[in-house]
């Protein structure tokens, strides 16, 4: 039986998929949202320190699932391998309601102005598509601000004096009292003549918009949030998009394709059900919102007479430019306890470094670490620490209660070879041809990384570690959890995907709503970004709708 027409029909209930459920649906359009997980409840959470999204030793918590979903990755030496979810080099984003936000650390940053005018800010970069995005930080400041109002934003970031202009503080006070973390490495920062603040956090640190507050346990990035203190879409705008009575959310469908007609423009999506049941969504306007590996995938799969190559892939832009971020660092092991047992962790940052270094390009913010689980910190011990038996134990005894780790994410110059693609010969559970990931991070993007690196190691010596280990660069593309940029928006089609306004240049009635549009990633994790220009994207989507210019 055909499924009933609707206004519009989202891919994807992640930070950018979930906002715009919720705009469009209060604008008076029905919505439907498909989401290829399931809504998982708080009441099952269960604390398994080798099944989260983090630490994926036996298993992600949140999907994709194991079997269904295989991906081909490819090396800086051109080997390739099928690999899973829980294997690093997949990328693996959750798979739920919510989507990544469901279980991240949520750490709520605005990016820099700079980070959206990085080709004018450094020039051209030989090996690079570095650019500039076509909105600035004034653009979206109120949507930033929305989006920390709304969704829900802890901390105190007004003593970073290189954050951009903002009209009101966030809108709940840091975490109180502070963790020993936090009392050990401020005063050594700020006798380095560093800047630090408090960590803003998409997390209650006071009862906040009807969910309770923090209860600061260590099993908080990669798990979900059994009190709802942790902001998702999960459990903030797609309630308010349900409640509308115009919004639908099907679980467990794995959209296969785009439809079009003989004009080129979107009818609707083709996707199995919970049952594998092939089904079509007819709908006047398509989001895709499915993270910036799987965003990409559906467009290249969303292939006709008018579009061959896939939808908006007309200049072989889409699956282009795949970055994440280079994630570099310090562990500072010391002789008194520096361990306090209170979550999330991750409290302290300084931005004085993201910007600004002669000869480096961009930066990135650091901060220490959320708390590290013991089979995590058995995999920090500096080389020649024994790796099991007494010596290995002795090791994780004197040190699991006396060690910080600094760490932040370096902007990655994006890579016209820095790429997901579809692969030809394997395919996921329903026959689809599957992501193949391929690339490598810019030397450019090494150097600050490892940069970073030093700037990690001389903090944590002030602050009294006695021996300190960096964590340095390695190679390869970076498309992890903080993926971005295979849909980048730009005012040149040539050059580009969608428009400032997340509209596919020769597609009017497709849009991309997720990190995929980004042009830059920032110094930064991305997810208030991702909020904030879904607010931005819905905003114009709806004038637009109203204006006529969207209806079939």
């Amino acid at each position: 039986m055909a499924l009933p027409r609707v206004n519009a029909v989202i891919v994807g209930s992640g930070a950018g998929g979930g906002v715009v459920f919720a705009e469009l649906a209060r604008a008076g359009l029905s919505v439907v949202c498909l989401e290829k997980g399931r809504w998982h409840s708080p009441f099952e959470e269960r604390k398994d320190d080798l099944v989260n999204q983090r630490n994926s030793a036996l298993g992600v918590a949140y999907g994709p699932d194991e079997k269904k979903n295989p991906r081909v990755f490819v090396d800086v030496e051109g080997r390739e391998r099928v690999v899973y979810p829980r294997q690093g080099e997949y990328s693996p984003n959750a798979s739920c309601v919510g989507g990544g936000t469901y279980s991240y650390g949520a750490q709520a940053w605005r990016y820099m102005p700079q980070d959206f005018r990085m080709r004018s800010t450094y020039g051209a970069i030989p090996g690079s598509t570095l650019d500039d995005w076509p909105i600035s930080y004034d653009d979206m400041e109120p949507y930033y601000e929305r989006a920390e109002y709304e969704i829900g934003v802890s901390g105190d970031v007004e003593p970073n004096p290189f954050k951009g202009p903002r009209k009101k503080p966030l809108p709940m006070p840091p975490m109180t009292p502070k963790s020993l973390e936090y009392e050990i490495l401020r005063p050594a920062a700020l006798r380095f003549g560093l800047h630090p603040f408090d960590t803003p956090l998409l997390i209650n640190s006071v009862p906040y918009n009807g969910r309770s507050a923090c209860m600061r346990i260590r099993w908080c990035v990669g798990f979900g949030c059994e009190t709802g203190a942790k902001n998702g879409t999960h459990n903030t705008v797609i309630p308010r998009a349900l409640a509308t009575g115009n919004a639908w959310l099907r679980t467990e469908c794995k959209v296969r394709e785009i439809l079009v007609d003989g004009h080129g423009r979107a009818t609707g999506v083709a996707y199995f059900d919970e049952n594998d049941r092939l089904q079509e969504q007819p709908a006047d306007v398509v989001i895709v919102s499915a993270g910036a590996t799987e965003s990409a995938r559906l467009l290249l799969l969303s292939k006709s007479r008018l579009h061959p190559n896939g939808l908006g892939n007309r200049c072989d832009w889409v699956g282009r430019n795949l970055n994440g971020h280079t994630y570099t660092g310090a562990v500072g092991f010391f002789e008194r306890e520096t361990y306090d047992d209170l979550g999330p962790g991750a409290c302290i940052s300084i931005c004085d470094y993201n910007h600004g270094t002669p000869g480096f390009i961009g930066g990135g913010m650091l901060a220490n670490e959320f708390i590290r689980l013991p089979t995590q910190f058995a995999g920090m011990q500096p080389p020649g620490t024994p790796s099991w038996d007494k010596g290995h134990k002795d090791f994780m005894r004197r040190y699991y209660r006396r060690h910080i780790v600094v760490v932040g994410p370096t902007q990655d110059l994006p890579t016209w070879d820095g790429r997901v693609q579809l692969d030809p010969k394997v395919k996921d559970h329903w026959g689809v041809p599957v992501l193949r990931i391929s690339g490598d991070n810019h030397p450019r993007t090494r150097e600050t990384a490892n940069r970073q690196a030093e700037r990690a190691e001389a903090w944590l010596k002030e602050a009294g570690a006695s021996f300190v280990d960096q964590r340095r660069a390695g190679r390869g593309v970076s498309g992890h959890q903080h993926q971005s940029g295979t849909c980048r928006m730009g005012r040149d089609p040539k050059t580009s995907v969608v428009d400032a306004a997340c509209r596919i240049h020769d597609v009017p009635n497709v849009f991309v709503i997720d990190a995929s549009v980004h042009v830059t990633n920032g110094g930064f994790n991305p997810a208030l970004t991702i909020f904030a220009n879904a607010y931005r994207a819905s905003e114009q989507l709806v004038t637009a709708w109203k204006g006529g210019g969207l209806r079939g």
